[in-house]
């Protein structure tokens, strides 16, 4: 790092401290212009918050660490574009029309109290065993690698810079509520991909061209079924990421990030009206394009540099490559002096946007669906305080599961995967037949939830115990469910499973009053509410959803 790098993340530093003075200035007398902006947000901010809150270490560091470990395969996750535009035609007129602050609060209107705490409880275990940890260990090893620094002042230089990270965004997040996120979003987004399209840009002419990685990682093989690192759809018998798998999993774990978590659906939430939430998430999905490009693909090219030259990429132990160095590497070898410290900024810019949307979704999830349903009578301003003391005990929890993260998976963004394929079957069932099927009962959807969790709960269990204890022999059936079976194919009996729940509990069970469900199911929405949907969209939000269709299709094809 030399001195033209230093300046130019210090005037990152300048623009930010502006963005959040200019942001506290602001007038915000409730909860709800704190926790969703006075819901005025337009579809820039909208967009460019949902696609800066997806983007964070998971994605510097575990994507790119994905593609120099495993090639295409966990594209599936990123190439969603079409995922987001389902929010966006399909659920935003649905929680506009109810109201919500949260999306357990939805679940409270569909069906009962008790769903809304499963899904609170459940989100504030998400965030703990994921966002938070994920992040914070990212954060620390990213900036361990950029600058080269083992230790400081005694400390290993990886807890400072995770440490600091965590209590900067916590000042501005603080400060500004859900404000600060939008706008600083705005600006960190621009720069973090002109940052990420540098590395992309300078990795390939270092590798020697697109047509090099390409030939490079496609003789490599996966497994024993012919497939390569340039498959996206490999042969069912792949032990890790089966075709039939990887399609399911992926799309019940993005149905449920992308459509039901209140991470990224309080974003859309914001908006003033249905328009501006859903040209933002159409927005949002054009930039959720751009991810497989920007870092899963410079991690293949991390890879492909290693393969060439040797000795590119740091090992770990019995000589394994640590493939989640390879983006902070290719940083840390690639860029010259004033290139490093706008690519610095970009990743400065992933984890505080991503760090500042976890902190103000798990403050507006603790406050309002658990204190304030106790405490209806608190004012707004100490609503505010206590969620910010829940955030700083999330976060806590969240550092201190770092050990054992580091245990259960080896590669990071396959862990997160993993843990959000056992959170998602559940809730996703939930709110698919909630919004889908009339009958759906109170109790059907709290059981459903319910055996999503418990189920979810044993998968993890087992996977800590099984991925640590030492000399385990056990072959029992239960090894097999809850441990050795594919955690996509898991993934995908576990969703089958609590539809079903939800549907015999149902039957069985006194159906909602056409009351209780008007406007929250499909066919009940009043003429009002229907005209209010239409004159939401024209025939641009229709061009641009299937372009990005089309898009999504042509990829497909093209790294089948």
């Amino acid at each position: 790092m030399l001195t033209l790098d230093w300046i130019i993340i210090g005037v990152f530093a300048l623009l930010l401290i502006a963005i959040v003075f200019w942001v506290v200035k602001q007038k915000q007398k409730t909860s709800g212009d704190y926790f969703l902006a006075g819901k005025d947000a337009t579809w820039i901010a909208i967009g460019a918050s949902i696609f800066a809150s997806n983007i964070g270490s998971e994605h510097l560091i575990g994507l790119a660490g994905a593609g120099a470990s495993s090639g295409m395969a966990m594209a599936h996750w990123e190439i969603q574009g079409w995922m987001i535009l389902i929010l966006g035609w399909v659920f935003v007129p649905f929680y506009s029309r109810s109201m919500v602050y949260t999306m357990p609060e939805f679940l409270e209107r569909r069906y009962n109290p008790q769903s809304r705490t499963i899904l609170s409880f459940i989100s504030l275990i998400s965030y703990v065993l994921t966002k938070v940890a994920v992040t914070v260990y990212a954060g620390g090893l990213v900036f361990q690698q950029v600058f080269g620094i083992e230790e400081l002042w005694g400390i290993d230089f990886f807890w400072i810079a995770a440490i600091g990270l965590v209590l900067i965004t916590a000042l501005y997040t603080v400060l500004g509520g859900m404000k600060s996120v939008l706008y600083t979003s705005v600006l960190q987004t621009p720069i973090l991909l002109l940052g990420s399209l540098i590395i992309l840009v300078l990795g390939l002419r270092e590798l020697g061209g697109w047509d090099e990685m390409m030939k490079i990682c496609g003789a490599v093989s996966v497994n024993d079924h012919g497939d390569t690192m340039t498959n996206l759809i490999r042969s069912n018998g792949d032990a890790n990421f089966p075709w039939l798998g990887a399609l399911i999993g992926s799309a019940i774990i993005g149905f449920w990030y992308w459509c039901t978590d209140q991470y990224i659906v309080q974003r859309v939430l914001s908006g003033k009206n249905e328009r501006e939430a859903r040209r933002g998430s159409i927005f949002g999905a054009y930039l959720k394009l751009l991810p497989v490009f920007l870092f899963l693909i410079p991690g293949m090219i991390a890879f492909a540099l290693h393969q060439k030259s040797g000795g590119f990429l740091p090992e770990l132990e019995a000589g394994v490559l640590n493939a989640d160095a390879a983006f902070p590497t290719l940083v840390a070898k690639l860029l010259p002096a004033g290139m490093k410290g706008l690519v610095v900024c970009g990743i400065l810019a992933a984890l505080m946007s991503s760090l500042a949307s976890l902190f103000n979704s798990s403050a507006m999830l603790f406050t309002i669906d658990f204190y304030k349903r106790f405490k209806p009578e608190t004012p707004e301003k100490k609503l505010v305080i206590i969620g910010q003391i829940a955030t700083v005990a999330i976060v806590i929890l969240g550092i201190l599961w770092i050990p054992i993260m580091r245990n259960v998976g080896n590669v990071l963004y396959t862990y997160l995967q993993d843990v959000q394929s056992v959170l998602a079957p559940g809730i996703a069932a939930a709110f698919l037949l909630g919004v889908t099927w009339k009958r759906a009962s109170a109790q059907g959807g709290l059981w459903g939830l319910l055996s999503g969790l418990a189920i979810g709960l044993t998968r993890l269990g087992a996977k800590v115990y099984y991925s640590t204890a030492t000399g385990v022999t056990d072959e029992s059936l239960f090894k097999y469910l809850f441990y050795d079976l594919n955690w996509l194919f898991f993934c995908g009996w576990m969703f089958l499973f609590c539809i079903l729940v939800i549907i015999i509990v149902s039957i069985f069970t006194q159906a909602p009053s056409a009351g209780k469900i008007q406007g929250l199911v499909f066919g009940t929405a009043t003429p009002e509410q229907k005209a209010t949907t239409r004159i939401s969209w024209n025939k641009w939000d229709v061009i641009h959803t299937c372009i990005i269709l089309g898009i999504t299709v042509a990829f497909y094809i093209y790294f089948w």
